[in-house]
C-alpha cells in the first residue's frame, strides 16, 4: 500500500491548472468503440482509472496510444465483445462497455464492476433500461450475458437520476433504431460532456443538460477530436485544501456553474471565492466557520464526491456542522481516520448523518485512505494538522488525481512527491 508524508500547518499560496475530468473521460472512453475508426481525446487525464479503461480497450482489440496529453483510440480492429477478468474489476466504469458494445456489436459479456468501497452501487437501473431497448440479459455468477437482435428506441423513466445508468443507455441508444427518450436522466456535467462528444461524432441528441434526453438513432458515427473538460471534483478538492490549510490560490479551468454548491458552502464557511471566466481565486484568512447542514444530492445539488473533503475541513471549523449523505451508504469511511487525528465526529447510521464538532487543531498521525475521495480528504487533513501525517492508500488517489503531490507542492505544501502519480 503506497503512502506519503505531509508536514502540515503551512498556508497554501500560488496557482494551478486543473486536469481533465476523470468522470467525463471514462464514459467517453467506452464510447470510442461506437465509431469504427479513430478518436482523439485531448487533455485526457493520465490516471489509473483511465489506464484501466485503456487496457480494456486493448483487450477488445483496439489500438490505444498517447501523444503527450492526447489519448488516441483506434477502434477499427475491435474483435471481442467480452469485458471480463481482473482488469474489468479494477474500475467501476468497466460496466459502461455494456451499453457501448451492445450499440456496436449487439452482444456483450461483462463482469460486475469493481472500484472503490463506498457502497453497493447496484446496476439494476442499467439492466431494466436495457431491457426496455430490447436487450436480452442472462446473469450467471458475476457475469452478464447480453444480446439484442436490433436495438430499438423506447421511453425510459429512471426512478433515480443515476449517472452510470444514464451514461450506459446513452451509449446503447445512439446507434439504435428509432427514438429513445430518457426521463429523470442525470444532469451532471459529465453527462453533458458525453453527449457533446457523441454529437461531435455524429450522434443526434437533444435536451443536453436537462433531465429529458431525446436520442434519435443514427447509422454510424465519425472520427472526432474532443477536448476533455476540466475536472470539477479535482477543482473542488484543491479549493477545500486552501480552505483547510489557509492562504490563497488561483485555479485555472474552473467552471463556476459546475461547482456552484461547493462554492456556496465554502463561502458559508468563511472563504472568499471569486471568478473571472474559468479562473477562480479563493482566500481563507480566519478560522473556518461551521456549516449547519450539507446534504449530498444529484447535480445540481452538492456532490457526494466532495463530502469527504468537507468533513475534513469542517473538523476544525468553529461550531457544529452536519453532513447528510444521500447517495452512497458507505461514504463516511474517512470519519474514523479523521478521529485518529483528533477530530470529533459522530456518525448516525440510521439517518446517514455525520455531526462534526469543530476542534481547534488536528494532529499528524498515520492514517489509511479507503476510497478515492476519502484518501484525498486525508491529504487535506494532513495539510491542516500539526506535525507529520502519513497517509496510506494513495493508490486510491491515483485513480482520480494525475499528480496531487506536485499540484500541492506548487502551492507551497510540504508533501512527499514520488508516489502520487502514474509514471509518465
Amino acid at each position: 500500500m503506497s503512502s506519503i508524508n505531509i508536514i502540515g500547518g503551512k498556508p497554501l499560496l500560488g496557482e494551478i491548472e486543473i486536469q481533465g475530468s476523470k468522470n467525463a473521460a471514462l464514459p467517453i472512453l467506452a464510447g470510442t468503440i461506437l465509431h469504427q475508426g479513430v478518436t482523439r481525446l485531448e487533455g485526457c487525464p493520465k490516471i489509473s482509472d483511465v489506464l484501466h479503461m485503456s487496457e480494456i480497450l486493448e483487450e477488445l482489440g483496439c489500438v490505444v496510444t498517447w501523444e503527450k496529453k492526447t489519448l488516441i483510440v483506434d477502434a477499427t480492429t475491435l474483435s471481442k465483445h467480452a469485458v471480463v477478468g481482473e482488469v474489468a474489476k479494477k474500475t467501476r466504469a468497466s460496466v459502461l462497455f455494456l451499453g457501448a458494445l451492445l450499440g456496436r456489436e449487439k452482444t456483450a459479456v461483462v463482469s460486475y464492476p469493481g472500484g472503490c468501497s463506498i457502497g453497493e452501487r447496484p446496476i439494476d437501473l442499467h439492466l431494466a433500461a436495457l431491457r426496455k431497448l430490447g436487450v436480452s440479459i442472462k446473469e450467471d455468477l458475476d457475469l452478464l450475458y447480453c444480446n439484442v437482435a436490433q436495438m430499438t428506441g423506447s421511453k425510459i423513466h429512471f426512478s433515480f437520476p443515476s449517472v452510470g445508468a444514464t451514461e450506459n443507455i446513452i451509449l446503447a441508444s445512439v446507434l439504435a433504431e428509432g427514438e429513445t427518450n430518457l426521463y429523470n436522466a442525470a444532469r451532471e456535467p459529465e453527462i453533458v460532456a458525453l453527449c457533446e462528444f457523441l454529437v461531435a461524432a455524429g450522434a443526434n441528441i437533444s435536451g443536453i443538460g436537462t433531465s429529458h434526453l431525446k436520442i434519435e438513432g443514427v447509422q454510424e458515427l465519425k472520427e472526432v477530436t474532443y477536448k476533455i473538460p476540466a475536472d470539477r471534483i479535482v477543482a473542488g478538492t484543491y479549493l477545500t485544501a486552501v480552505a483547510g490549510a489557509g492562504g490563497s490560490a488561483v485555479l485555472h479551468g474552473v467552471r463556476e456553474k459546475e461547482i456552484r454548491m461547493v462554492v456556496k458552502m465554502l463561502r458559508k464557511a468563511g472563504c472568499s471565492v471569486d471568478f473571472s471566466g474559468e479562473h477562480c481565486l479563493i482566500r481563507r484568512e480566519k478560522r473556518l466557520k461551521s456549516v449547519s447542514k450539507i446534504e449530498t444530492k444529484p447535480f445540481p445539488g452538492f456532490p457526494t464526491d466532495m463530502q469527504s473533503q468537507f468533513m475534513a475541513i469542517l473538523s476544525t471549523a468553529m461550531g457544529e456542522s452536519k453532513i447528510v449523505e444521500n447517495i452512497f451508504e458507505a461514504r463516511f469511511l474517512v470519519a474514523d481516520e479523521l478521529v485518529k487525528m483528533g477530530a470529533n465526529i459522530e456518525i448516525r447510521q440510521d439517518t446517514s448523518t455525520a455531526i462534526i464538532y469543530g476542534v481547534k487543531q488536528l494532529h499528524g498521525t498515520p492514517v489509511v485512505g479507503k476510497d478515492l475521495r476519502g484518501a484525498a480528504a486525508l491529504v487535506i487533513a494532513g495539510l491542516m494538522a500539526d506535525g507529520v501525517t502519513t497517509v496510506s492508500g494513495m493508490e486510491y488517489v491515483m485513480r482520480g488525481y494525475e499528480d496531487i503531490c506536485s499540484d500541492l507542492i506548487s502551492l507551497g505544501a510540504n508533501v512527499t512527491e514520488s508516489v502520487c502519480r502514474i509514471a509518465k
